[in-house]
């Protein structure tokens, strides 16, 4: 029933799982004088001058990348840092193929709307949500409709419960201006989805 009413931290640097800084210096762009190195096995090799721990990464084949720059010491780890990037990267493009993303359709009405108009507006409801999307229901006032806020509350009321067995409330009824709307989701669905995109797609 609808009821209507008014990544793990940075500092992580022990294992490759470790996220490093978007912002990262690497090599001789580190220009603190002493680091705390960690090897390739994540093994921590001691605090030690950056300028040997570069070497050391160069004689490895590797790549001196400050993981940690808050650290005191800042926490550098030896690893081929154009590997790393690659697989981050790759990682990434992984997680956004398994991203879902929710569309927030807009469905407007006049607060005098008719009833053929409004079976109209239903399907056109009911077509959205079965393909998965939010619906903003917006109710639209003009001139001195604004005194009869109370017509658009009955009307979204009885357009929210007429899809009790499809949707669910999301947002109470608000008003923004002259507009009042309230938003259902497809049952089933997570409120408040992290990737939204608004379109809007039909005018009173």
């Amino acid at each position: 029933m609808l009821y209507f009413g008014s990544v793990k931290p940075a500092n992580n640097w022990l294992g490759m799982e470790g996220r490093i800084p978007r912002d990262y210096r690497i090599n001789q762009r580190i220009r603190v004088p002493r680091v705390l190195v960690i090897d390739e096995e994540g093994e921590q090799l001691g605090d030690m001058p950056t300028e040997d721990a570069i070497t050391l990464a160069q004689d490895k084949g590797l790549d001196l990348v400050e993981v940690a720059p808050a650290a005191d010491p800042p926490v550098c780890r030896l690893l081929d840092y154009g590997k790393f990037k690659y697989l981050q990267t790759k990682k990434e493009r992984e997680a956004r193929k398994g991203q879902k993303i929710t569309l927030l359709r807009e469905v407007r009405f006049r607060p005098s709307i008719g009833i053929h108009d409004i079976e109209a507006k239903k399907r056109q409801v009911k077509k959205l949500l079965a393909e998965g999307s939010k619906v903003k229901l917006t109710v639209m006032f003009r001139g001195r409709e604004i005194t009869h806020q109370d017509l658009g509350v009955n009307l979204l009321r009885k357009m929210a419960e007429s899809f009790k067995d499809e949707a669910k409330l999301e947002k109470a009824p608000s008003m923004e201006g002259r507009r009042m709307s309230v938003t259902i989701v497809p049952s089933g669905q997570k409120v408040k989805s992290d990737t939204e995109s608004e379109e809007e797609i039909s005018n009173a």
